[in-house]
């Protein structure tokens, strides 16, 4: 039985699907700042392909400070960032040499500014992960379904712009809403990108190196595995895209600030709507939570700034994200690991409210279920209180406040030997947020 079991074991181990070191190092980023900002934020209620027609001579952000979206990002304890070089409009937030739809053409500093330049020096400033999202569809480009060879040029010429100029860039975030029928040069595209950026993390598209979660929404399901083998691209279509084998792509929830389906971009209609830092941290809990990133937007204003509320209720749910986690009780050095057992035992009863799990995932995920009990506090009886699946890079389970004299951990399934590279303990009580 004993050979059968390490046989199973050892196969299991052959075919597992493991991480690249910068799909674990994207994992670790866990909160990023998405960033709306274009042509669109001068026409308010402009939708995703909107036939009204733009100018550039609407955009003039005359008091543009990347810096400030930076700096309450890295405030509020987001680690990366992602920005619309280029949404589905056309319209280059960068001087670029093959469009005539760019801010040079703006009367925003005669022509001579880049949203791109000053967004990634503000990064590099603070210490936050550059990311630029660029749409494959382009309403701008009149060449777009006519000629396939021609667009791909388009493509690649952008791309090279902006993975050429700007030094070492993170994140390529590509939006697949517009092309559900389209077809690209990926190869080509690909061969580009890599060649300029080899260390780039791709978004969803081409050659990813993790993926939409599905939804707009911010919610990661149960389970949240890490390994895929098709991926959605697009909020207009069912359709998956397959990947043809099964890869390691980590899951990312999009979500916005403001509660508005209408547009990720800024309104002046909309502020009544920002989410509240209950539900943003309800969120944090449904992505982070369970394994995901949560890539949370906010669209600056026509002054060029993130507006105030937005950035007040970032920075507070950056701070209860602080209260409730950063000063945890015990943590895995205080645990006794017996067989597939991690027990905590307190020195006396204290309460618990929150129990953070964490996988080593640096060999793949193994862990398929586990349960968590806590010792009570008078008898030291041994109570089952949760049961979950996958922990993945990270598994936040939030239980009633109970005073408890001890937790064990156990993992019920696995695939191969289960490594855990974290185990926390909390309390984090109520303090009345917003």
């Amino acid at each position: 039985m004993q050979t059968e079991k390490n046989a199973q074991t050892a196969a299991a181990a052959e075919t597992r699907i493991v991480p690249t070191a910068r799909q674990l190092a994207y994992q670790d980023w866990e909160f990023g700042l998405f960033l709306h900002f274009g042509l669109r934020t001068y026409y308010e209620g402009y939708a995703d392909f909107d036939e009204r027609p733009m100018t550039p001579a609407a955009f003039n952000p005359i008091g543009l400070d990347c810096e400030q979206w930076i700096r309450t990002a890295k405030e509020a304890g987001m680690t990366y960032a992602v920005l619309t070089a280029k949404h589905h409009d056309g319209f280059s937030n960068w001087p670029s040499k093959y469009s005539r739809f760019t801010v040079e053409a703006s009367p925003w500093k005669e022509g001579k500014g880049d949203v791109v330049r000053e967004y990634v020096d503000a990064c590099r400033k603070y210490g936050v992960k550059a990311g630029l999202y660029y749409s494959p569809y382009d309403g701008s480009a009149d060449f777009y379904s006519q000629d396939a060879q021609a667009y791909d040029d388009y493509f690649v010429n952008q791309i090279t712009e902006l993975l050429g100029n700007y030094g070492e860039i993170d994140i390529l975030w590509f939006d697949g809403c517009g092309s559900e029928d389209h077809e690209y040069d990926w190869p080509r595209i690909i061969r580009t990108i890599r060649g300029l950026q080899p260390n780039i993390l791709i978004f969803n598209m081409g050659d990813p190196d993790f993926r939409w979660v599905g939804n707009e929404d911010g919610i990661a399901p149960i389970p949240c595995w890490n390994t895929v083998d098709s991926v959605d691209f697009s909020i207009y279509s069912e359709k998956k895209e397959q990947l043809g084998s099964r890869l390691w792509l980590p899951a990312e929830c999009d979500v916005q600030m403001r509660a508005n389906g209408g547009t990720w971009f800024y309104s002046d209609n909309d502020e009544h709507m920002v989410k509240s830092v209950d539900e943003l941290m309800g969120l944090y809990y449904l992505s982070v939570g369970r394994g995901a990133n949560l890539l949370l937007n906010i669209g600056p204003n026509r002054e060029g700034l993130l507006p105030a509320k937005d950035a007040a209720h970032l920075g507070a749910l950056g701070g209860e994200i602080r209260r409730r986690f950063g000063s945890p009780i015990a943590s895995l050095a205080a645990c006794k690991r017996e067989g597939t057992q991690w027990r905590y035992d307190a020195e006396k009863p204290h309460l618990i409210d929150h129990i953070i799990l964490q996988e080593d995932l640096t060999d793949g995920e193994r862990v398929l279920s586990f349960r968590i009990s806590v010792l009570s506090a008078k008898t030291r009886t041994s109570v089952a209180i949760y049961e979950g699946r996958n922990i993945g890079h990270k598994a936040i389970i939030r239980i009633p406040a109970v005073k408890a004299s001890g937790v064990i951990l156990e993992v019920i399934a696995s695939s191969g030997e289960p490594v855990l590279r974290e185990l926390s303990i909390h309390y984090a009580g109520d303090a009345g947020i917003i």
